[in-house]
């Protein structure tokens, strides 16, 4: 056998020889979202796993997320004669619903529910938050074709809440999973730029400079009751919202109940790092070429860029409404922080509020619908999956 003849056979072997444009064209945009992970740092920990996810799954004769092969031996039992790739198996969790329930369990014992809890109303501030989720849910099936499941996933971006858009999708519509989660998270990632053209468009100089009172202390009697109370009464009304609620509440009730330091440390940091890296890596893994190279992929951008910006809309609005009830004592900027991008979204509350009048503390105040958010989100999520089963 000759040399070249070694070099060709060894070239007709290679993922060189079959990869397709869509494939070059997938680990491009991978190789885009890896540099705004690490140089831009727009929610690196889930959109650099997410990216490099991306990248596996494109490439050719890898096998990273092919299926194991199974044939009928001559006793009619199965045989596995493949088996499947390593993210395939990864991927079983986000299947089976179970990373995202357990990312909430991280969330829940790093949150402080204590702004909601001193304020009460902040609940409907983070209610309100969810208009773009319900609004582009019936765009998207209305105008645009997808059907109502698909619609539901699309929708649910607009409450900025990543594990909850990727539950969704697992339940309603696998097929869109990566698609919707790379939009959730990089909208995410740019709240610092969506929110505040829309908090001063819908808002006066004198309602950004209202100054708050200081909240009430919570007393941890009220800390501890609360998570129990909540998954007793939202589990009951959405039953498909407990595991979520559930975990996000127990969570809570780790870092509240002040017995179980070790479990709080443990779901915020070690377990929680383990399962951000898993969901990132098997949900960018089903981001191939032929799923993601479409027009379908172009309207799930735009729509949830307008899910997530009425949704903004929404809780400015209603801060509006609250502060003239009030007589001026609420400041509408706090409505905004209602999505789900915690703290990231009461941040932005407080820098524009600051930019307005320097000194004026809102930070805690917008925690609360921030907050609130979160379990809206899954509540939203939950009404859906209601509808729709899963």
């Amino acid at each position: 056998m000759s040399i070249t003849k070694i070099f060709i056979d060894l070239y007709e072997s290679t993922g060189f020889k079959a990869m397709t444009i869509g494939e070059l064209i997938m680990i491009g945009v991978a190789c885009f979202l890896i540099y705004l992970a690490v140089v831009k740092r727009y929610e690196p920990l889930l959109l650099l796993p997410i990216a490099f996810g991306m990248l596996l799954a494109n490439l050719p004769l890898a096998g990273l997320m092919s299926p194991p092969v199974y044939q009928t031996s001559a006793d009619g039992t199965q045989v596995m004669t493949q088996p499947g790739g390593l993210l395939y198996y990864l991927y079983q969790g986000d299947a089976l619903g179970i990373f995202p329930p357990l990312i909430f369990l991280g969330v829940g014992a790093m949150t402080d529910f204590g702004p909601m809890i001193a304020n009460p109303l902040s609940v409907l501030m983070g209610a309100a938050a969810q208009l773009g989720v319900f609004i582009t849910y019936n765009v998207a099936a209305g105008l645009l074709g997808f059907t109502p499941k698909q619609a539901a996933v699309i929708g649910i971006i607009g409450g900025a809440d990543g594990p909850t858009t990727i539950y969704l999708a697992t339940k309603l519509a696998p097929e869109l999973l990566g698609t919707v989660a790379v939009a959730a998270y990089s909208y995410m990632a740019l709240v610092p730029i969506i929110q505040p053209p829309i908090m001063r468009a819908l808002t006066t100089k004198k309602e950004r400079q209202i100054m708050m009172k200081q909240l009430r202390p919570v007393s941890k009697t009220e800390r501890i009751i609360f998570p129990i109370v909540v998954t007793i009464v939202v589990s009951l009304i959405l039953p498909p919202a407990a595991p979520l609620i559930g975990m996000l509440m127990l969570g809570n009730l780790f870092r509240e109940s002040g017995v179980v330091e070790r479990l709080s440390k443990t779901a915020q940091n070690e377990l929680n790092n383990i399962i951000v890296i898993f969901l990132g890596t098997s949900v960018g893994a089903t981001t191939n070429a032929q799923t993601f190279l479409n027009t379908r992929t172009l309207y799930i951008v735009v729509l949830g860029l307008v899910a997530f910006g009425v949704s903004t809309a929404g809780g400015v609005i209603l801060g509006k409404v609250m502060n003239y009830i009030s007589g001026g004592k609420i400041n509408p900027l706090i409505g905004s922080a209602g999505v789900s991008a915690v703290p990231m979204a009461a941040r932005v509350s407080q820098v524009v509020a600051q930019q307005e009048r320097p000194g004026n503390f809102i930070l805690m105040h917008a925690m609360g619908p921030n907050v609130a958010g979160v379990i809206g989100t899954a509540v939203a999520a939950g009404v859906f999956l209601s509808i729709y089963g899963g």
